[in-house]
This record gives C-alpha cells, sequence and structure tokens, in this order.
C-alpha cells in the first residue's frame, strides 16, 4: 500500500473530519466487546493480556476483531521478557566453538522481538505518541462516577488487609 495509512472514519469523525472529505458510511463497525485471552499464548503472554486489554477496550481501541493484533503484541512482548531474562543470565557476547566473538542469539531475538512490539503498539495506541493521534468522542453519559478509597494495613505477618473502604462521588464536569 502506497502512501499514508487510510485513518479510521470513527476517528475522523472524532477529529471533526479535518480534511472535510466525504466520510465512509459503509466502513464495517465491529461490535464493542472485549476479546478474550487466546490459549495459545504464553503464560508471560496471558500475563500482559490481562494487564493490558482491559483497559485498551475500555479506551475504545481494541474490540474483539483485534483480538489477533493484541495477541501477537502480547506474544512479542512475552518472547522479549523470556530473552531479556537469557540475556540477564549470561553475557551478551559470547566466543563461538571457532574461536570468533560473537552477539549471544538472545540478543537478536530480544531485537527482533522489541521491534514487532513497537509496530503493534503504535496500531494499538499503547505508545504516548500513538495515543496523542486518537482523539476519542466526549462522553455523554450523565451517569455519576463513584470512586472507592480502600485503606490497607499490614497484620503480623507483614499481609496487607482491607482496613477502611470509602465511597467518594467525582465531581461533574458539566
Amino acid at each position: 500500500m502506497r502512501g499514508r495509512k487510510p485513518v479510521p472514519t470513527a476517528m475522523k469523525r472524532a477529529n471533526g473530519n479535518p480534511g472535510k472529505r466525504k466520510l465512509n458510511a459503509h466502513e464495517p463497525r465491529p461490535a464493542d466487546v472485549r476479546p478474550h485471552c487466546p490459549s495459545h499464548l504464553s503464560p508471560l503472554a496471558k500475563a500482559e493480556w490481562r494487564r493490558i486489554a482491559g483497559t485498551l477496550h475500555d479506551m475504545g481501541v481494541v474490540t474483539t476483531v483485534d483480538r489477533a493484533a493484541l495477541a501477537a503484541y502480547c506474544q512479542a512482548y512475552g518472547r522479549w521478557v523470556e530473552a531479556e531474562r537469557k540475556l540477564a543470565e549470561g553475557p551478551t557476547l559470547i566466543k563461538a566453538p571457532s574461536g570468533y566473538v560473537q552477539q549471544s542469539p538472545w540478543l537478536s531475538v530480544a531485537n527482533k522481538q522489541l521491534e514487532l512490539m513497537g509496530k503493534y503498539m503504535a496500531e494499538l495506541g499503547i505508545t504516548p505518541a500513538s495515543r496523542s493521534r486518537i482523539a476519542l468522542p466526549a462522553s455523554t453519559s450523565t451517569h455519576p462516577v463513584t470512586v472507592n478509597l480502600v485503606r490497607f494495613t499490614a497484620d503480623d505477618r507483614g499481609e496487607l488487609r482491607p482496613a477502611e473502604v470509602t465511597a467518594s462521588p467525582l465531581p461533574s464536569k458539566h
């Protein structure tokens, strides 16, 4: 594909259609359903999925049709972490049986996975720069938001236990 990547219609609408070009009225709109974590992901990738999928869905960035892209990002993340751990266990440069010094194969794996992660992060709006390019429509919700504040105390064994829960409504922005 030549030129710039096309901007999704929803993003154009959210930005007020700055180019004033005709919007694609027939662009597919996926159902607003949070994607489920694929079972084939590594344990590290599943942990990253649990950490980020809900937030990305709540931001309106991912739906169920974006599952493969998010899974690919999470799998690359898991492989990157694994490679970085292996690098921490040994030297970055190793001596080959032939006597030549070469970089650890784990360094190549880490670098490649970091490169893949960067591409997926830009697509999914995970980096600060990519988030700055996304403009979501203003919320029309008039429902009050309540924040529950939980204060914890440590018991005799040092384990944290909830001591107090306070509900506090947030002020309205209207």
